[in-house]
């Protein structure tokens, strides 16, 4: 009798496994988003970059941030805007964030992106997120972020030239050892915008590649 081929495992199980066995690092007693969203390097940067585009309107910008792991990164944000909704596809981890931070403008939401519905925003956060998902996934989340009008998204992805989008099954890993990443302007996403704009870059190396941050304003 020939035997299935192993299912991969729900995203959801997956990125709960990646906190509970602590693979991205960190101490044992508390999550850990990795050195993405701790490394001075990396984060301080990044915080400028989009900390200066938030703080040029005049009236905030309500932001939805999908993703937000630990909140390290977004509890720096916060202030700039007139709503944050921070959402995560980790129930203890969105518990444990509610009895961490709390401000009048922020709200925690514990949802699985790719198939529920997002809150109503402005701007859309996605911060190396789509890198850990499956093609199938990243095209439904794509389909509902058409309702942003500004989409800042961070991605790491190889030095020089590359083959976008090779698909993987969602889990800690992401396309870099395959010479991928993804763009979501490439196919089969072919994600149609308005306008964008680079707003930061980190290389790490050769080997590591970069990771970028690209605004995109949507029709």
């Amino acid at each position: 009798m020939t035997k299935k081929p192993k299912q991969p495992w729900p995203t959801k199980a997956v990125m709960h496994q990646i906190y509970e066995r602590h693979l991205w690092g960190g101490n044992e007693t508390d999550f850990y988003s990795g050195e993405g969203s701790h490394n001075p390097e990396i984060t301080k940067p990044y915080l400028e970059a989009v900390s200066t585009f938030l703080k040029s309107f005049t009236n905030p910008l309500t932001v939805c941030d999908l993703g937000c792991g630990d909140f390290n990164i977004g509890k720096q944000l916060t202030k700039y805007t007139k709503k944050y909704s921070a959402v995560d596809i980790v129930e203890s981890l969105i518990e444990r964030n509610k009895t961490l931070f709390k401000e009048d403008n922020l709200e925690f939401r514990y949802l699985d992106i790719s198939k529920e519905a997002l809150p109503q925003a402005d701007c859309v956060i996605l911060r190396q997120v789509l890198q850990h998902l499956s093609n199938a996934e990243i095209q439904n989340i794509l389909k509902k972020l058409k309702t942003y009008k500004y989409i800042i998204l961070t991605e790491h992805i190889p030095l020089g030239n590359f083959t976008p989008n090779k698909d993987i099954i969602s889990g800690q890993g992401i396309r870099l050892k395959q010479n991928s990443g993804v763009n979501i302007l490439e196919a089969p996403f072919n994600f149609k915008i308005k306008n964008e704009k680079q707003l930061n870059k980190y290389v790490l190396d050769d080997k590591k590649g970069r990771i970028v941050t690209t605004l995109f304003e949507v029709f």
